[in-house]
C-alpha cells in the first residue's frame, strides 16, 4: 500500500485535503477515488486513508484505522557527520533514515568540500529533509529523522551537552571496538568526519568533550560508509 508523509493533525474519520506534496505523489501514482493508502505525520503510528476526490493539484481523503505500528530503533543513534561532497550526502540522508538514524546534523568540517552558507545552506537543509521523508515512506518509518542546520564542531560543541553517549569513528591510536563501547540502550551522539576525515584539531577537541575513539575494524571505510555500517551495526535486527 502506497504510503505518504503527512505533516498535519490525523484522527480517524476526518476528511481531509491532503497537503502539496502528498497530494502530488498521489497523483504521481495515478491513484483513483476508492484507492486505500497510508498516512503518517510524524506523531506515532499509521492511518489507513481512502482517496474521495481527485482534482487537478488536489487530493481530498477520508481517514481511516489508525495503527499504533513503530519500526524505530531499540537505541537512538544520532549522527553528526562530516558533508561529503557531490550526491553523497544525499546518499547518507537516505541510507542513514532507512536503517533507523534518529537525527543527522551535517559537519560543516575543516576538510568538507561543499561549503554551505546564507540561501543556498536552507536549500540544502530543505532538500536533506525531503530525502529524509522519501526515505521513511518506502521504508516503512512512521517518524521522520530531524536533519538539523548545519554547524561546525565548535558550534556543536557549545551547545548544552546532551545525555548521550559520544563516540568519534577514528582511525587513530588508542580506538576501541564497537563490540567494546556498545554496552548500553541509552542514546548516542556519532561523530564521523567527512572525505579525508576530521582535522586533527577537531578530533583532539572531540576526545577532550568526551567523545571515545571507536574503529570499525582494520578497512578504511569511505566518509559515506563508515557511520552506515555503524548504523547497521547498532539498529538493524
Amino acid at each position: 500500500m502506497p504510503r505518504f508523509y503527512c505533516p498535519t493533525p490525523l484522527h480517524t474519520g476526518l476528511a481531509l485535503s491532503l497537503p502539496a506534496g502528498a497530494a502530488r505523489h498521489v497523483q504521481v501514482l495515478r491513484l483513483q477515488p476508492g484507492d486505500v493508502i497510508t498516512l503518517f505525520n510524524g506523531e506515532g503510528g499509521e492511518f489507513d486513508a481512502t482517496v474521495t476526490r481527485m482534482g487537478r493539484s488536489d487530493v481530498d481523503v477520508d481517514i481511516g484505522e489508525h495503527r499504533l505500528l513503530e519500526r524505530e530503533a531499540a537505541r537512538a543513534v544520532h549522527l553528526l557527520a562530516g558533508i561529503t561532497a557531490n550526491d553523497r550526502m544525499d546518499w547518507l540522508v537516505e541510507k542513514a533514515t532507512e536503517l533507523g538514524v534518529a537525527s543527522i546534523t551535517p559537519l560543516a568540517a575543516e576538510r568538507s568540500v561543499l561549503k554551505l552558507k546564507g540561501e543556498r545552506a536552507d536549500k540544502k537543509l530543505a532538500h536533506w529533509q525531503g530525502v529524509a521523508v522519501a526515505a521513511a515512506e518506502q521504508c516503512g518509518r512512521n517518524r521522520v529523522p530531524t536533519i538539523h542546520a548545519a554547524l561546525s564542531l565548535k558550534e556543536w560543541l557549545a551547545q548544552p551537552p546532551a545525555s548521550a553517549d559520544r563516540w568519534v569513528l577514528s582511525l587513530a591510536q588508542g580506538t576501541q571496538s564497537l563490540a567494546a563501547v556498545n554496552t548500553s540502550t541509552r542514546p548516542v551522539v556519532v561523530l564521523s568526519g567527512p572525505e579525508g576525515g576530521l582535522a586533527p584539531a577537531e578530533e583532539a577537541a572531540a576526545l577532550v568533550a568526551g567523545f571515545l575513539p571507536v574503529t570499525l575494524g582494520a578497512r578504511v571505510l569511505r566518509a559515506e560508509t563508515a557511520p552506515l555500517a555503524l548504523l547497521s551495526a547498532l539498529t538493524v535486527l
